[in-house]
């Protein structure tokens, strides 16, 4: 019961609680965020989010790819990688009549993520992209029977 604080009683140390993590609210600012901003395109974390699920017979997955064109973006499975690549671009005729642009959060670059899926016929993957979600849908291949080989004994 360490550290339980009852903050109805103590309405006072959840108001310090509060303003000690006001401190921190500056790194929230445009200003940070814009330094990396070519990383932040997908999820402010440099990527754009996944799911991925086994269906018994095939796989799926799911990504989030909000303001891509379908021509930009690749998809390939090579060595049982899926590699989905996405490029994202600014918009160049869309300027004030001088260029000068007070706030700027529009910008271009690349991401791209790959997954171990092994086991897929590659012959019957499927995918497709509508309303910013691309979705691929990979069947698995069907296990080759082994035949037993006799061995002769010497």
């Amino acid at each position: 019961m360490f550290g339980l604080v009852p903050f109805g009683q103590r309405k006072d140390l959840a108001r310090r609680q509060d303003e000690f993590d006001q401190i921190f609210d500056i790194f929230r600012e445009p200003f940070f965020h814009g330094a990396m901003a070519p990383l932040s395109n997908w999820s402010g974390m440099g990527s754009f989010k996944v799911d991925v699920k086994d269906n018994g017979d095939a796989y799926e997955l799911t990504a989030d790819l909000p303001g891509v064109a379908k021509e930009n973006i690749s998809l390939s499975y090579e060595n049982s990688y899926l590699t989905i690549a996405a490029n994202q671009s600014d918009a160049k005729d869309e300027k004030d009549d001088h260029g000068n642009y007070i706030r700027r959060e529009r910008t271009m670059g690349s991401m791209s993520r790959s997954f171990y899926i092994d086991n897929i016929d590659e012959a019957k993957v499927h995918a497709e992209f509508r309303d910013g979600v691309l979705k691929v849908d990979m069947p698995k291949a069907k296990p080759e029977e082994v035949k037993a080989k006799e061995i002769r004994i010497e």
